[in-house]
């Protein structure tokens, strides 16, 4: 049976969460967060135990979200290279999705926030090693490219994802508005973009055969 206390703590991790793309690590204070949820920030530390311990429970909820739809049933069907398709599709849904969150992560990673340090440590190498893991299925298949399995996951994380991260950061810093625009959004943020990129570097990692226009 739920406690009676679940819905407060379900409130300030959603405001946590709908806060930190704006705030980040730095900025986003108990007090701030409290108000949003609507109760006092005592209730924070009496859930949490802290900011630290909040800011943990709020990245970890989101993470457990994009872990549990990387297993679903659907993911682990067809051949090695189909179910490579369908993880990195997840994946790269999920941080479309989520893209404003995932670029604060970069940002906040790269200024040494410890709470994001020690996340992302934790949480990086299951799915990581999920994908390297498929990765390895599909070289042995035949399905892909004999490459070194780091190389392969970099290209693909560089050529699915990167991009959504680069456009993310390009509109919210405002850079060359004037000659990017609307074109971030539409030739790159969204679905229909990212089922482009993920085809296109499957096909560049294909055995020659299995390319568009190659040798049948």
């Amino acid at each position: 049976m739920a406690r009676p206390s679940q819905a407060i703590d379900q409130a300030l991790l959603a405001s946590g969460l709908l806060l930190y793309p704006q705030c980040g690590c730095a900025g986003l204070s108990l007090r701030k967060v409290a108000e949003h949820a609507g109760t006092q920030p005592a209730m924070v530390h009496y859930h949490f135990g802290g900011k630290p311990a909040f800011l943990r429970a709020v990245l970890q909820q989101l993470y457990e979200r994009l872990f549990s739809e990387l297993n679903l049933p659907g993911n682990r069907q067809g051949g090695p290279r189909d179910r490579l398709r369908a993880a990195l599709l997840t994946l790269g849904r999920f941080l479309l999705q989520h893209r404003d969150i995932a670029a604060r992560l970069a940002l906040d990673m790269a200024q040494g926030e410890p709470v994001v340090r020690s996340f992302l440590q934790t949480n990086a190498p299951r799915h990581i090693g999920l994908l390297l893991g498929l990765m390895a299925e599909a070289r042995a298949a035949g399905e892909l490219l004999p490459l070194a399995p780091v190389q392969i996951f970099v290209f693909l994380m560089g050529a699915i994802n990167a991009p959504t991260l680069v456009a993310t950061g390009l509109q919210r810093e405002d850079v060359a508005a004037s000659l990017l625009g609307d074109r971030l959004s539409e030739q790159v943020l969204t679905d229909e973009a990212l089922c482009q990129r993920l085809d296109l570097a499957l096909a560049a990692l294909s055995p020659r055969h299995d390319r568009p226009g190659g040798p049948s």
